[in-house]
């Protein structure tokens, strides 16, 4: 399953939905996992595979690299002036800190976690190119589970649009279906295989 419609994802009884209800919300993207053993987490997940973007496939971390290769001669990476008082991190609720499982600001990969709850994660990037959030979800359905992947994206200058434009053919032909297939792999490593072993 592939990008989706957003309504589907809307849907859902996330948090997300109120905490980034001015942020636009850029694209969805889903899998179908296979049940395994029943009542795994989004946090269960993680903590049997490891941070889902601190190991990409070698495709995505090639064009990874040559991003930012390309950001540091133009300096994009570097870090806006305020950037901490825009983090997403400065929404959260006492209620959503006691909650999260991780502290806000903890790197996952290139990006800093928001929160980390059971079913849920947020996390984020800010520089001078985009502020954007990931939202990883999962969800129990009737044949098994549904992972969403989910992207807003918040203008940091006149520039924004423009560069979303341009890396989306790569995001949406390599980045995405690349990753998402590697979680399927992690998925069916940690709860499938492992149960025949």
């Amino acid at each position: 399953m592939p990008q989706i419609p957003s309504k589907e994802f809307k849907r859902l009884p996330l948090r997300v939905h109120a905490f980034l209800g001015d942020v636009p919300l850029h694209d969805v993207w889903a899998i179908d996992l296979p049940r395994g053993p029943g009542g795994i987490t989004l946090a269960e997940f993680l903590r049997r595979t490891g941070d889902l973007f601190r190991r990409p496939p070698p495709v995505v971390r090639a064009l990874l690299s040559a991003r930012f290769f390309v950001g540091g001669l133009f300096g994009w990476d570097r870090a806006t002036l305020g950037s901490l008082s825009q983090s997403f991190a400065q929404r959260l609720t006492e209620e959503d800190r006691a909650q999260s499982l991780e502290p806000a600001g903890t790197a996952d990969g290139l990006f800093r976690i928001v929160y980390r709850f059971e079913n849920e994660q947020l996390d984020e990037i800010i520089n001078r190119t985009v502020h954007a959030g990931v939202l990883s979800a999962l969800a129990e359905t009737s044949e098994g589970y549904r992972f969403y992947l989910a992207v807003y994206v918040r203008e940091v200058s006149c520039f924004t649009l423009l560069y979303m434009a341009a890396i989306n053919p790569f995001r949406k032909l390599i980045v995405y279906p690349l990753l998402l297939r590697s979680i399927a792999d992690q998925w069916n490593a940690a709860f499938i295989l492992s149960n025949y072993k």
